[in-house]
C-alpha cells in the first residue's frame, strides 16, 4: 500500500475504538490513517459477549469484519506497525512507528486500550480472558452457578462478588493477603454466605485456560471453575502523556463528555479512558471520538471559507 504523508486524522489503535472512529471519519470523505500494532487486550478471550448482533462472536471475528467494512472506505488506510513516539508541529502531529516510517495529521484519535499487569501469580496470565475474567457483563453468564473466586479486596471486592452474586451464590474472596474490610462490609459477606481467604496464592492450576484449582502458600489448594480479578493496568501506549495529555488518578486518559483530552486535537476513546472495559463500550466512545473530530475539522474548514 501507498501511505500519505499527510492526513486529516491519524488514529493509533487499530481495535474496536479506533475502527469504529475510523468509520465515522470516512463516512465523511475524512483522510485517516490506523496505525495498530495488533495485540489487542482481549487476544486470548474465546468469545466475546453483551454487544447486541456480535454476542457470542469470537474478538476476532468481530474485529477482522469491522476492519474489512472500514476499510471500505476509500479514504480510510491501515497501517501495521507500533507507533512509538508523536509531537506537535506546525499543521499538527508527527507520528513515528518503530520501522522509521513518519506520518503527519491536523488530529490525532489514541484507542491505544490498556495494558493488564498480572500478578505474581504462576498460571494467572495463561488464564487471564478465558476463565480468568474481569467483568460479569462481558463474561459471567458462561460461568453461571459456578464454583467462583473474586481475586481482590477492600471496596472493589465487595463491588465485584455483588454483581457476580447474580450468577452464583458459590463465591469465595481470595484476598492475597491480609483482608481490608469494614466491619460493615464484613457482616454484608457474611450475610451473603461469601468467605474470605487471606493466605496469599501461588499458582493457579489450569488447563488451557481453564482454571481447575488455586494453591496457597501452605500449600493447601481449593477447586474453583472461574475467577474474577482486579488487576493493575497501565497505559499500553505512553505518547498521549508525552504529548501532554493529562490522565485521571487513576491512570486513564482524562477526557471530556466528547472524548477530547485536555491537548487541542488529541481525543481518546476505548478502555484507555475508562474502567468500563467491553467491546460496545469502546465501540460506542469510538464513534462519538470520530464524529467529534469530523465537527472539528468541519468547524475549521467551514468558518475560514471567504464569502
Amino acid at each position: 500500500m501507498t501511505y500519505k504523508d499527510q492526513y486529516d486524522v491519524i488514529i493509533v489503535g487499530g481495535s474496536y475504538a479506533g475502527l469504529s472512529a475510523a468509520m465515522a471519519l470516512g463516512r465523511l470523505l475524512k483522510s485517516v490513517l490506523i496505525i495498530d500494532s495488533g495485540l489487542p487486550c482481549n487476544r486470548q478471550t474465546p468469545h466475546s459477549h453483551n454487544f447486541i448482533t456480535q454476542d457470542g462472536q469470537t474478538p476476532f471475528e468481530i474485529s477482522t469484519k469491522a476492519k474489512d467494512q472500514v476499510l471500505a472506505y476509500k479514504t480510510v488506510a491501515f497501517y501495521q506497525g507500533l507507533a512509538v513516539l508523536g509531537k506537535e508541529i506546525a499543521i499538527g502531529f508527527e507520528i513515528k512507528t518503530d520501522s522509521n516510517d513518519v506520518f503527519k495529521s491536523k488530529k490525532l484519535i489514541f484507542a491505544t486500550g490498556v495494558k493488564d499487569i498480572m500478578p505474581n501469580i504462576k498460571g494467572i496470565g495463561a488464564c487471564w480472558g478465558i476463565s480468568v475474567i474481569h467483568c460479569p457483563f462481558c463474561h459471567g453468564y458462561e460461568f453461571k452457578d459456578k464454583k467462583t473466586a473474586i481475586l481482590a479486596n477492600s471496596d472493589k471486592a465487595v463491588h465485584v462478588a455483588s454483581l457476580v452474586s447474580n450468577l452464583t451464590k458459590d463465591i469465595t474472596i481470595l484476598t492475597n493477603g491480609a483482608k481490608e474490610f469494614t466491619l460493615e462490609q464484613q457482616v454484608k459477606l457474611e450475610r451473603n454466605n461469601i468467605s474470605v481467604i487471606e493466605s496469599p496464592i501461588i499458582e493457579v492450576k489450569h488447563e488451557k485456560g481453564y482454571i481447575e484449582s488455586v494453591v496457597f502458600n501452605d500449600n493447601s489448594k481449593l477447586d474453583f471453575q472461574a475467577m474474577y480479578a482486579a488487576v493493575a493496568f497501565e497505559q499500553h501506549c505512553m505518547i498521549p502523556k508525552q504529548l501532554g495529555c493529562e490522565l485521571t488518578e487513576i491512570g486513564y486518559i482524562k477526557v471530556d463528555a466528547f472524548q477530547k483530552t485536555s491537548v487541542d486535537g488529541i481525543y481518546a476513546c476505548g478502555d484507555n479512558t475508562n474502567m468500563f472495559r467491553s467491546v460496545s463500550a469502546a465501540v460506542a466512545s469510538g464513534s462519538l471520538a470520530g464524529a467529534m473530530v469530523v465537527k472539528e475539522l468541519t468547524d475549521e474548514y467551514f468558518n475560514k471559507q471567504k464569502p
